[in-house]
């Protein structure tokens, strides 16, 4: 099976900004400031990094270097405007040019809790902005004694991604910005919050990717710019939708101790330490029309328990076919072993801490749809 592996890493940053092209009275105007975080993932060749297995740190260690001149200062007097797609264009150009980071695909600037950017391979930016609606629903197609086939509830989210390099095209004369979602979502807020969501008109069996859809059927008019819709049923696992395309992911942490036997002598790296790791499976299947889902999430579960029993709290360097501790070698691990119970499997993203880590894929067009 061929695979793509990218390396992810990231970095955080205070600054204060100041976008003078904004109206008078808009409120990101006047000087303010931000927590920021920063991601790249990139396609990085064999002999780039020190050493096999060390290219999560290498690349983290650059993006720091790159974004230092940035923390805690004022970030108009390196960046023009600096909204949050030109600091991601700048970030992406300096670590091209000055720290030699070859294989970009993507790097994401997150200026707030809920709303960011990310420039996929292609450059184009995607605005995203998460919301959150309090809803029950039953669903009425699963089989008896299904838990799902209860009437009960969730705290849903909801990412809208928008392509704001399309804005033009559209016939928009401003691109997309966090406010403009924000009116765009608001009738949607309205209609979904605190309700039962069987009872709204097209959702009589609201799964997560029934909802996606439904979603993107209506916002899409309103917003031509759409390029996904993201919904999380719990803050573990959710569904997305491209318009065509539905992918699920299901995220568990597990705790293990490794070490890299591939890192010199005198790392730190080369000794026996741990992570709590962020684990998330990807699936992509064909919509079931009756049951309203892709994989059931139970299924999942259930199916992939064993694997994870396998690697959770234990020495994951006494693992007789794992290669090497580096999440790479860990993510395609996990995906050879998940594919064998659940096909349907097709990305694992293994991070060590936030934004740091690999992403392994079965697909080497690999949109890499932000969740």
């Amino acid at each position: 099976m061929k695979t793509l592996t990218l390396y992810s890493a990231s970095s955080g940053f205070e600054s204060a900004c100041q976008l003078t092209t904004l109206p008078m009275g808009h409120r990101s105007h006047g000087l303010h400031g931000h927590s920021y975080f920063a991601t790249v993932r990139a396609d990085l060749p064999a002999g780039w990094a020190p050493f096999p297995g060390g290219e999560v740190e290498e690349l983290r260690q650059r993006l720091e270097a790159c974004v230092q001149p940035l923390d805690h200062a004022l970030l108009n007097r390196c960046i023009e405007e600096p909204t949050d797609e030109n600091i991601a264009r700048w970030i992406r150009e300096r670590l091209e040019t000055e720290f030699h980071v070859p294989g970009i695909q993507q790097v994401g600037i997150q200026s707030m809790q809920h709303a960011g950017v990310d420039l996929d391979v292609q450059g184009m930016a995607h605005v995203w902005r998460r919301y959150r609606f309090q809803a029950a629903h039953q669903l009425p197609n699963v089989p008896a004694g299904h838990k799902c086939g209860r009437m009960h509830g969730h705290g849903f989210e909801v990412i809208m991604h928008a392509n704001q390099d399309l804005a033009g095209a559209t016939g928009r004369a401003i691109s997309i910005d966090y406010d403009h979602l924000d009116e765009v979502w608001a009738p949607f807020h309205m209609l979904l919050n605190y309700q039962c969501l069987n009872q709204i008109d097209g959702l009589s069996n609201p799964t997560s990717e029934v909802i996606s859809a439904w979603l993107w059927e209506r916002i899409k008019p309103l917003l031509p710019e759409l390029s996904w819709i993201t919904v999380y049923e719990t803050g573990s696992c959710g569904a997305n939708f491209d318009g065509s395309n539905y992918r699920i992911w299901k995220e568990l942490t597990l705790d293990s101790a490794i070490q890299l036997k591939r890192a010199p002598t005198d790392s730190p790296l080369r000794g026996i330490h741990g992570h709590t790791y962020t684990l998330r499976l990807h699936l992509s299947a064909a919509l079931d029309e009756v049951m309203g889902w892709t994989v059931d999430f139970g299924d999942v579960k259930t199916l992939f328990d064993p694997i994870f029993k396998a690697i959770d709290h234990r020495p994951l360097f006494e693992i007789a076919d794992l290669p090497d501790g580096d999440t790479a070698s860990l993510a395609a691990w996990v995906l050879d072993k998940g594919r064998a119970v659940l096909p349907q499997i097709d990305r694992i993203d293994m991070y060590e801490t936030r934004g740091c880590g690999a992403i392994v894929s079965a697909s080497r067009d690999d949109t890499l749809i932000p969740v």
